[in-house]
């Protein structure tokens, strides 16, 4: 895993940017699209802004997918990914994707909908994944214990209280009844598939899990874990999310 941590005024984020659109950038010199997948979340706001206005990057060749999205929340809702991606990814680009295939979080049938999605991710191989890491240690809504052998692209999981509680702190969410209990999330298996995994973590509330997931054993009780198995992953922190690293 190559580790930066930003100890200058540079966000991780903007950092985190300038790796995955020159990743974007060679993948399509090599070929004709690049597939990309995308987080919502605190962490992701920095590096969506300077992501949109990266040069260089024909987005009319690029296909994009959603990590996760809130069962029972529909794309109009202010705190559904789908208006986050919206509103922080599509609008601000210079020129339509190629395609962006969406969660309906308001299906009838969340498991009929991880299936719809998943068998147009399974068409595609992902070039490059930006991802988080939660409070509890998940990537996308795979809570702890995560499912480390589905193969499935898209799946229904349960999320749990820390989860939920971190939503509200980061003020997505009024209160806790008003957060879902559940969620479409593109499975760990499905992540690691990604050629490129670009991870941008910040500010102390995220140390712990940082720690666990860098340092600790693989394990399926700190999903971010598995992220030590991926040849090609990349994680950006500031000084606040690496507090808790050993430091050499």
């Amino acid at each position: 895993m190559d580790i930066t941590v930003c100890q200058t005024t540079e966000k991780p984020g903007v950092l985190a940017a300038e790796a995955g659109a020159e990743h974007l950038r060679q993948v399509l010199k090599a070929k004709s699209r690049a597939v990309v997948a995308l987080a919502a979340g605190s962490s992701q706001i920095v590096m969506l802004e300077h992501l949109v206005r990266s040069p260089g990057i024909d987005w009319g060749q690029v296909i994009a997918f959603p990590l996760d999205e809130y069962v029972g929340l529909s794309a109009k809702h202010p705190s559904s990914f789908g208006r986050y991606l919206q509103e922080r990814f599509i609008d601000g680009l210079p020129s339509d994707l190629a395609a962006f295939h969406g969660i309906d979080g308001a299906a009838e049938d969340p498991v009929s909908e991880a299936v719809r999605v998943s068998r147009l991710l399974q068409r595609e191989a992902l070039d490059v994944a930006f991802i988080g890491i939660g409070e509890n240690g998940h990537i996308a809504f795979n809570d702890p214990p995560a499912d480390f052998d589905t193969e499935e692209p898209y799946l229904v999981v349960d999320l749990d209280e820390r989860c939920r509680q971190q939503q509200i702190n980061e003020g997505w969410f009024p209160s806790l009844e008003e957060v879902p209990d559940e969620a479409i999330s593109m499975s760990v298996r499905q992540i690691l598939t990604s050629e490129r995994l670009i991870c941008t973590v910040s500010e102390e509330r995220k140390a712990e899990a940082v720690k666990a997931a860098i340092e600790g054993k693989v394990t399926a009780q700190v999903p971010a874990s598995i992220l030590q198995e991926h040849e090609n992953c990349q994680l950006f922190l500031d000084e606040a999310a690496a507090m808790m690293l050993s430091r050499e």
